[in-house]
C-alpha cells in the first residue's frame, strides 16, 4: 500500500511538472512570436497544440508565418512541430510538414516540399542557450518556382557541431541524388550530355566565428565568420569533377584572404559552364582557356588541372588570371 501511494504521488508530481513545462513551452513560443512582432517582423500563428505526455513535449504551431522586413526574407508553412524530452527541452527536434513550405525573398518565392524533413537543435543549459549542434535532414525533396521544379534531391543531410572552443563549428553537407533543372543541364552541358543527377555533392569545413551562436544570434546580431578551413568540397557530375580544399581568413568587412586549391577533371567543360552561366564573360573565355591549357600541360594530363583560387585585397584570382572582386562573406 505504501509503495502504491509513493508511485501515485510520483506520478502526480511528474504530471504537474509535465503540465507546467508544457505551459511554459507554449508561453515561450507565444512570447517569442510577440517579441519578433515588437521588433517589426511579421510573426503570427493560428494556434498552439501540446501532446507527448508523459516522456516528451510536442508543441505544434499551426500556420506559422515569419517575415523579416530588414532582409526581405519570409517563411510560412501549414505547421511546425517542436519536440523535446520532458526532462530537458534543450534537445529540440523540429518536424516540418510534407506539404508545401513557402520561402520568399522580397518578391521571389520558392515552394519547398520534402518528406521526413527534420531539424535537430542541441542547446547548452543556461540563459544564453548556446548552440552545441544543429542538423537538417530530409528524404526526397524539391524546390519549385512558378510551378516548375528547379532543384531536387533524393536526400539531404546538413550538420553544424560546436567544437571544444565555443565559437568554432564543424559544418558538413551532403546532397544525395542532387538534380538541377533540366534547362540548366542543357545550358551548362559541355562536351557531352550531363546526367540528371550528380554522382557526388559534399562539403566539409570548420568555421571560426567572432562569437558563439546563441539566442542573441536571432534577437540581436548574427555571428560572423572570421576563419574558414575548407577540408573538402567535392562535386562529381558525369565526366566533370571538381575538388577544393584550403583556408581563408575574413576581415570585419567580410572580405576573404587566402587560397583554395582546386582540382578539376575535364576543366574545359567547367570553363564552358562558367561562360554559359554568366560567371565568365564570353570575351575572356579564349584567354582563360589558353592560360589554363598551358598550366594543365605542365601536369602531364591536359584534361586535368591543379590550380589555386586566390583571395587578396578584395579581389579573386584563378592561378595567374584575375576574376574580379571577391564576394563579401557576411551573414545577414
Amino acid at each position: 500500500m505504501r509503495l502504491a501511494k509513493l508511485v501515485i504521488a510520483a506520478l502526480m508530481v511528474w504530471s504537474l511538472y509535465w503540465a507546467a513545462a508544457a505551459w511554459g513551452l507554449r508561453s515561450g513560443v507565444a512570447s517569442w512570436f510577440s517579441e519578433q512582432e515588437r521588433r517589426g517582423w511579421q510573426a503570427e500563428f493560428s494556434a498552439l497544440e501540446t501532446s507527448g505526455y508523459p516522456f516528451r513535449h510536442m508543441t505544434r504551431i499551426l500556420r506559422p508565418v515569419l517575415a523579416d522586413p530588414g532582409t526581405g526574407a519570409a517563411w510560412r508553412a501549414d505547421w511546425l512541430e517542436l519536440a523535446s524530452p520532458a526532462a530537458w527541452p534543450g534537445k529540440l527536434d523540429l518536424h516540418f510538414p510534407a506539404t508545401a513550405q513557402r520561402l520568399s525573398y522580397f518578391d521571389r518565392t520558392a515552394v519547398i516540399t520534402a518528406r521526413g524533413q527534420q531539424a535537430s537543435l542541441h542547446l547548452a543549459p543556461g540563459a544564453a542557450l548556446e548552440l552545441r549542434g544543429l542538423s537538417l535532414a530530409a528524404g526526397p525533396w524539391q524546390i519549385a518556382r512558378s510551378g516548375e521544379t528547379v532543384l531536387s534531391g533524393a536526400a539531404l543531410d546538413l550538420r553544424m557541431v560546436q567544437s571544444d572552443r565555443p565559437e568554432i563549428y564543424r559544418v558538413t553537407a551532403e546532397a544525395a541524388g542532387f538534380a538541377p533543372h533540366a534547362a540548366w543541364r542543357r545550358l551548362l552541358a559541355a562536351s557531352s550530355a550531363l546526367p540528371d543527377r550528380f554522382d557526388t555533392l559534399a562539403l566539409e569545413l570548420t568555421v571560426a566565428f567572432d562569437a558563439p551562436w546563441d539566442r542573441a544570434a536571432l534577437e540581436q546580431r548574427r555571428p560572423q565568420p572570421r576563419r574558414i578551413d575548407l577540408k573538402l568540397a567535392e562535386a562529381r557530375w558525369g565526366d566533370l569533377r571538381l575538388k577544393a580544399a584550403g583556408a581563408l581568413t575574413v576581415d570585419a568587412q567580410g572580405l576573404p584572404e587566402g587560397e583554395i586549391a582546386l582540382q578539376a577533371e575535364n576543366w574545359r567543360g567547367l570553363v564552358l559552364m562558367a561562360e554559359r552561366s554568366g560567371v565568365l564573360a564570353p570575351s575572356l573565355r579564349g584567354t582563360v582557356e589558353r592560360v589554363l591549357g598551358l598550366l594543365a600541360e605542365t601536369s602531364g594530363n591536359p584534361r586535368n588541372l591543379d590550380i589555386t583560387l586566390g583571395f587578396s585585397d578584395g579581389y579573386v584570382t584563378l592561378g595567374p588570371l584575375p576574376l574580379g572582386r571577391a564576394p563579401q562573406l557576411v551573414i545577414r
